[in-house]
């Protein structure tokens, strides 16, 4: 079944769900799969476009802060921003694999944009990592139903 309305809305809480927004695209995915009428292909790739699209919001968010950090309301002090980029650069790029989990996956994302991390990079370890999330939830509720 084709119902447009549907992938737009499994589409956007998908993206809210990426922000800072209270949104709960797992029970939603989880319920249209139960519901098994749409194909999973199509509501795992509409869920993980959105959910991506959500964090890329985050990261330009990040990104314009950045710009700003000479501000006095900026939230880090330079002595901080400069030890975070050193963690960061370290360490940093890989805890975007933890992107997907509840209330640090959303923050990590806001900070890769701060700390400057290439978009490509960002954008491959954190669509591996929301549309990973969403297959083994696929995979889970579908091997319960079955």
């Amino acid at each position: 079944m084709w119902d447009f309305g549907l992938y737009v809305g499994l589409f956007a809480i998908a993206f809210a769900a990426a922000s800072i927004l209270p949104a709960q695209s797992e029970a939603v995915l989880v319920g249209l799969l139960l519901a098994g009428e749409h194909p999973v292909w199509i509501l795992l790739m509409v869920a993980s476009l959105g959910n991506v699209l959500g964090s890329l919001l985050n990261w330009m968010i990040g990104r314009g802060l950045e710009r700003q950090r000479e501000r006095r309301w900026f939230p880090l002090a330079p002595a901080r921003l400069e030890r975070a980029q050193r963690v960061y650069a370290r360490v940093g790029y890989w805890s975007l694999l933890l992107s997907w989990l509840p209330v640090i996956g959303d923050p990590l994302t806001l900070i890769a944009g701060v700390l400057r991390e290439p978009l490509w990079r960002f954008l491959v370890l954190v669509t591996l990592a929301k549309t990973g999330r969403y297959l083994v939830l696929a995979f889970l509720t579908l091997s319960v139903m079955r």
